[in-house]
This record gives structure tokens, C-alpha cells and sequence, in this order.
């Protein structure tokens, strides 16, 4: 039987499709009924706009590479012109069935819950009254109605802003001759507006259709054919020439201005919209029908955030989950101390940021505390982080690495990086050419007994509070002098790029964290080959860098068992015959975004285990700063291993399996919220409720850590052959 050569595109998934699938998993727990009504709402919500992410980032790339005449063929074989043509196919199918969703299922669960979202001629009433009050008072002043016509050339609409679309005819003279007229909705008022309610129900209406209701005060004198909401969605790459740019602060930050007014890339338009109005509108933005998008209710169900936050049902979302709080010391000298006798492993949000938020500010406040380092990727708009860097400034050296690229984090990055300056923090933003994408802080003591000491931080999430409540994600703090000089050198390595000959025990991007990577997964090989315990168990956000996919295809054959854990995209086709069949990937979607990437290596018994920032993507290993950080403790090895991973591999309520054609399906015979969910299991051992030796029963037994010593990343292997695997369905 002749071998399948591990670069055969028929070996990996589209990334993009991958992504949409993603979403629709998303999408499937806006559909499960046994999640909370309102939760189910802002699911669907979620989907609308991680596909408005996906369109202004992803889609727009393809059509520049299409327009560049790119011939650059993927991993799978396609050319651009390809995948755009797939990936729109597959987003018109998703568009359908998220309108699907909110029309048959969400909307009529809604109305017998006595919430429901009304047209304007439905009022009456008092609802009516307040409808018209609100659009006199707070609407009208702000809007600017347009007539396209020689002397009022068509208005730009920008970025993701909803309008409304006129097809209008002069009622005197004109000649009969069709007009078109445009009018941009406020950004600042809301878009569901709450009216009262006689059965005592909770009533929205749509801030569209109360100016459509009332557009023929602002049309005097025209007849109004016909109307419809729509929304341009445009290109938010930004382009930035970095070897040529004076300062990339103000680069980017003119870029940024600039995003709103991208090129055009796809129109949302009401399904009952005019076909002039279409064509109209499909003119001007030079848009190919394939992407043009009827929607089958409220365009742009971003929307429904609203709803979600604004109606008053707390019975209809989640249980509040009480975060554990973990204290370390009573004062800076306790914390300190604390963390030399023993490091702190934090799984977030199951245990509260506030220990890393207070770890830095008591830095901040600690005369002992002679200089602070930190990496900033994205953080939150009044974050207490932030606020601790500028008020330690003026006592002690402050340093902090901005990424001012952090897509759609840019303006509020720029506002820091900006105070920081005036504050007399060193601001730097990294490496040309290279996201700065590392979760680090790094702070220096003189300690009590004299000896100055380092202290770090280091994370697999961003140093924002208001995510980490949401976030899955994990966060040491340590003294090890190994891991902080380590840290040390990469700070030094991004502001002066300064180079080590490597970064132990540290792993690197994009010096050396790739090649680690798969010389790690070539040792399991080793391993599996030599009868040794050989296992891999890798959770991230994506695996899709073909060399990482094709070294776990040499695993594989190997005879290693691999567990993937990937939440959203993996071009890794598994359950492959002679390939992939012994490799498993699941993905987890639940009430918190799956964000840590954590990775096993058995090593023969003697286990290797990285937290750290990076999937298994190319953009991580070779285009940005990222570190992976070994765990030492044996106690926090052992929590990884058998309460974290263990569970994770045990769900079977929130996990879906991929299948070798690329779809994901649920554990048969769990429906409706029946079996074993990792996030209620871990939220419930946090609040205390929860019996932390189920583990013992959950896990898979080779999911077992014994302490054993933390071994060096290795040299790669040397090749040897590859016994055939032979099970599972051949390519």
C-alpha cells in the first residue's frame, strides 16, 4: 500500500471553513434548549459578530489577494478565488440559519416568556406615545437625511453602521424620475427601545423601524416608494510599512482613523428590500452578489446584545457563578514571600483575576519594588492594571511593552500608550514586523533580607479583568530564578533586541518555539516506537501550521495517542487510515471562551507540560513574541494533568468531535444537557459544591501525573522509520 505523503491537501481542512464551523457550534448553543432563554440570545448575538470579524479581517484578505493576482495555492489546495467561493457559499448558509434560529426558535420561545420584539404599527397606546416621544426627543435632532442626486453625490457610509435605504419620487415636478435617499442611524441610541407593556410583558421595538415609521417628516415633499435597512461591512486590515515609519504609534493610529472607510466588502440588506434599492446599493459598493446578504429579520443581529442586557429576567440566564478568591499574603512582604516558598497557579475564571491584579498593584504601591516590567496585548478601557503602571511611574522604573497592532484593541492601546508616555513610563511596541502577543510582567525587590530578587507573571490570557471573567485561562506566579531571568531576557529581546543564544526553560516565539514544538511531538515518536509511555495532549485556541500538523502525522503513525482539545479552527484531518488514527480532536463551547493553551508530553512517563500564549498557528510561531512556560511544581503538574485535562477529555456535554470531513458532531446518546460538562465541574469545585476526587473516575486513566523531574526540551530526534498504521479509513 503505498503511503499517503503528509503534504497531500487532501490532509488538511480549510482554516476558513474551519472558523465557520466554529461559529455554527457557536450557533448550536444558541439552539440548545438547555441553555438559559436569554443566554441562548446572546449566543446567537456572538455569532453575529464574530462573522462581522471574520468578513472585515478574513474575507476582505481574500479579495486583496484576488485583486493583487495572487496564484499562492493553501495547505489544502485551494487558490483564493477558491476559497472565497466556498467560504461565501458556506456564510450564506450560516446567514440563513442564524435568522432561522431567531425566527422559529428564539423569537416564539421569547413571546411565551411575554418578551417579545414588536413592529412600530403594532403599537398602540401608550407604547405608541412612547415610541413617537422618544424619536422627537433623542432621534430626530440627530439625524441628516440624504437625496443622492448631481449636487449631493452618495453619502459614505462607514464601517458596520446601519442605514436605511429611500427609493423616493418628487411629488411635484421630477418628471417621475426615481430618487435614492440615505440615512445613517445613530450609533449612540440604542437599537431596541423598551415600550410599555398592558399584559405586563416586556416590549422592544426597532430604532429602524421608528424612523422608517416617521421618514416622511424628514422627506417633505417626496413620495416614499419603498425602504429598507442595510449595512456595509468594509475592509479593517491595516497596512502599515514599518521600516519606513517615523513612528508607529501614529501610524497605526492613522490607519486606524482610516478603518471606517475601508473598501467595501459585504452588504446586509432586508429580504424584502426593492430590487432598485438592491441594485442600487450593489453598484456603488462594486460588490459581487455572492456577497450580498438578505437578511430574513432585524439586520445586523448584533442587536440583541441589547435585548440580552436590557430585559430583567435573571431566571432566564445563567446561575451567578461566585468566583474563588485566592488571597496570597495579607501585605507586600506576605505576597512576596509567599510566592518564594511556593509558585501560585490560578485557572481563571474559576479563580478571580483579582490575585494578578493585586500582585500588581501591591508591586506598584511596595517601596521595596525597584522596577516594573509588562507586555500589554489587550486590555480593558479603565483597567486597574494600567492605572497601577502610571501611578508606579513616578516612584520606580516602569517599562511597559505596548502592542499597538492588537486588531480591534488599537485605539484604546494607542489612548495607554499615550498616558503612559506623560506619565514617564518607557513605552516600546515591540519588534518590527512582529506582534507582541506574550503574556509577561516582570517585577524586581529588594527583599527584607537584603537580596534583590525577581517576581513574575506569566499567563496563556490578556492582563484584562473584564474578559478574565469570562476567559478560560491560566496564570502563574513565580520566583524561580530559572523561569525569571528567563523572562528578563525577553524583555531585553523586545527592547533592544537584544538575543540569546535560547530562552530556557522558556519557549520563544519566533526564535525557537516552533522547532521546540515539534521536536517535542518527535520524541513522543521516539517514544511510542521505543514501547515507552508516548502521549500528547495539546489544548489551544487553532492547530493550523502544516509543519506542527504533519509532525503529529508522524506521531500518529508513530503509534502515539493524541488528544486535541481545539476550541476553534484545526486544518488537521483526523481519524485518517495510515495518518491520523490516533488522533482525536474535540472542541468545547460553553458558557466561558475556551482561551488556554496548555500542552502535555508523556515522555516516556517523565511528562513535559507548557502553558503559555501561542496556538499551533502559523501567525503565532513565526509572526509574533510568544512564550510557552514549563510547570515545575508537582502539585500544580498535578492539577493540570488530572483535574484540568482529565476533565476536559471526560466532557460530553459542551464537547463536539470532528469528524475526517471536516464537521463536528456531539457525543452520541447526550442531548438536551445530559452528561458530564467541564465547566459546571470546575465551576462547582470552585464554589466548593463539587467532589474533586470524581476526577478519579472522569479521567482517562493515562491522564495521571506522578512527579517526576522536569526534563530540558530536546534536540530533534534523528529520523527513523515509521511502522504503517493501519486502522481507520484510508484518504
Amino acid at each position: 500500500m503505498t503511503r499517503t505523503a503528509l503534504d497531500d491537501p487532501r490532509l488538511y481542512l480549510n482554516r476558513h471553513l474551519e472558523w465557520l464551523e466554529f461559529n455554527r457550534r457557536v450557533l448550536e448553543e444558541a439552539r440548545d434548549i438547555a441553555n438559559p432563554l436569554l443566554e441562548r440570545v446572546k449566543f446567537l448575538a456572538i455569532t453575529a459578530n464574530n462573522l462581522d470579524e471574520f468578513v472585515e479581517v478574513r474575507v476582505a484578505s481574500f479579495l486583496q489577494r484576488i485583486e493583487h493576482g495572487s496564484r499562492e495555492i493553501g495547505p489544502d489546495g485551494l487558490t483564493a478565488e477558491q476559497e472565497l467561493e466556498k467560504v461565501s457559499a458556506a456564510m450564506h448558509v450560516m446567514v440563513r440559519d442564524q435568522y432561522k434560529c431567531w425566527n422559529e426558535e428564539l423569537l416564539p420561545a421569547l413571546a411565551k416568556e411575554g418578551i417579545r420584539v414588536l413592529p412600530v404599527s403594532a403599537l398602540e397606546g401608550k407604547a405608541a406615545q412612547a415610541a413617537k416621544t422618544f424619536y422627537e426627543r433623542r432621534v430626530s435632532p440627530m439625524l441628516t437625511p440624504v437625496t443622492v442626486d448631481p449636487s449631493h453625490p452618495f453619502p459614505h457610509v462607514l464601517n458596520k453602521a446601519l442605514c436605511i435605504a429611500f427609493l423616493l419620487r418628487r411629488r411635484k415636478g421630477g418628471n417621475g424620475k426615481a430618487y435614492f435617499g440615505v440615512l445613517t442611524v445613530p450609533r449612540a441610541v440604542p437599537r431596541l427601545l423598551r415600550v410599555p407593556a398592558l399584559d405586563g410583558g416586556i416590549h422592544y421595538v426597532a430604532l429602524q423601524e421608528i424612523i422608517s415609521a416617521n421618514a416622511a417628516k424628514l422627506y417633505r415633499g417626496y413620495e416614499i416608494l419603498a425602504s429598507a435597512p442595510f449595512r456595509i461591512t468594509r475592509n479593517s486590515n491595516l497596512y502599515l510599512e514599518e521600516e519606513e515609519t517615523r513612528s508607529l504609534l501614529d501610524a497605526v493610529d492613522s490607519q486606524v482613523s482610516q478603518r471606517r472607510k475601508g473598501g467595501a466588502v459585504r452588504l446586509e440588506i432586508d429580504a424584502e428590500a426593492h430590487p432598485d434599492i438592491v441594485n442600487r446599493l450593489v453598484s456603488t459598493f462594486e460588490l459581487d452578489e455572492s456577497l450580498v446578504f438578505r437578511a430574513q429579520g432585524p439586520v445586523n443581529l448584533q442587536r440583541l446584545f441589547h435585548l440580552y442586557e436590557e430585559t430583567p429576567r435573571p431566571d432566564l440566564k445563567y446561575q451567578p457563578f461566585v468566583q474563588k478568591q485566592v488571597h496570597v499574603g495579607h501585605d507586600a512582604d506576605s505576597m512576596f514571600e509567599a510566592i518564594r516558598r511556593q509558585p501560585v497557579l490560578l485557572h481563571h475564571p474559576y479563580e478571580c483575576y483579582d490575585t494578578v491584579v493585586n500582585f500588581l498593584q501591591t508591586a506598584a504601591q511596595d517601596p521595596r519594588v525597584l522596577s516594573m516590567k509588562q507586555t500589554l496585548y489587550r486590555t480593558n478601557s479603565d483597567s486597574p492594571i494600567a492605572r497601577a503602571l502610571l501611578e508606579a511611574a513616578g516612584k520606580k522604573e516602569v517599562t511597559v511593552v505596548v502592542e499597538l497592532k492588537a486588531s480591534f484593541d488599537e485605539a484604546s492601546n494607542i489612548r495607554w500608550a499615550r498616558s503612559f508616555e506623560d506619565a514617564g513610563v518607557q513605552v516600546f511596541h515591540g519588534l518590527v514586523g512582529l506582534k507582541t502577543h506574550a503574556k509577561l510582567a516582570l517585577i524586581v525587590r529588594q527583599d527584607p533580607d537584603g537580596k534583590i530578587r525577581r517576581y513574575a507573571h506569566l499567563g496563556t490570557g490578556n492582563y484584562n479583568p473584564s474578559t478574565a471573567r469570562y476567559y478560560s485561562d491560566l496564570s502563574l506566579l513565580t520566583c524561580d530564578e530559572e523561569i525569571t531571568s528567563a523572562v528578563h531576557d525577553v524583555f531585553n529581546f523586545l527592547t533592544a533586541y537584544s538575543e540569546q543564544p535560547n530562552y530556557h526553560p522558556l519557549l520563544l516565539a519566533p526564535r525557537d518555539m516552533a522547532k521546540t514544538c515539534i521536536a517535542l511531538i518527535d520524541r513522543e515518536a521516539s517514544h511510542a516506537r521505543r514501547k515507552r509511555p508516548a502521549r500528547i495532549i495539546a489544548k489551544v485556541n487553532a492547530v493550523i501550521d502544516p509543519p506542527v500538523i504533519q509532525a503529529l502525522y508522524r506521531a500518529s503513525r508513530a503509534g502515539v495517542d493524541i488528544d486535541l482539545i481545539v476550541r476553534g479552527q484545526c486544518a488537521l484531518v483526523p481519524g485518517v487510515r495510515g495518518v491520523s488514527s490516533r488522533i482525536k480532536v474535540r472542541s468545547i463551547v460553553g458558557r466561558f471562551l475556551e482561551h488556554s493553551r496548555i500542552f502535555y508530553f508523556e515522555n516516556g512517563g517523565t511528562p513535559d507540560i507548557y502553558l503559555g500564549s501561542a496556538d499551533w498557528m502559523p501567525r503565532n510561531l513565526y509572526e509574533r513574541v510568544e512564550v510557552l512556560f514549563p510547570l515545575k511544581d508537582p502539585q500544580h503538574r498535578a492539577r493540570v494533568c488530572n483535574e484540568i485535562l482529565a476533565s476536559y477529555l471526560a466532557d460530553t456535554r459542551k464537547a463536539r468531535i470532528l469528524g475526517s470531513d471536516g464537521s463536528y458532531s456531539r457525543p452520541r446518546s447526550v442531548r438536551n444537557g445530559h452528561g458530564f460538562s467541564v465547566q459546571e465541574h470546575l465551576m462547582q469545585l470552585a464554589e466548593g459544591a463539587g467532589d474533586s476526587s470524581r476526577t478519579s473516575v472522569l479521567r482517562n486513566p493515562r491522564v495521571v501525573y506522578t512527579p517526576n523531574e522536569v526534563t530540558a526540551p530536546p534536540d530533534l530526534p534523528a529520523d527513523e522509520s515509521e511502522p504503517q498504521d493501519s486502522s481507520n479509513a484510508a484518504v
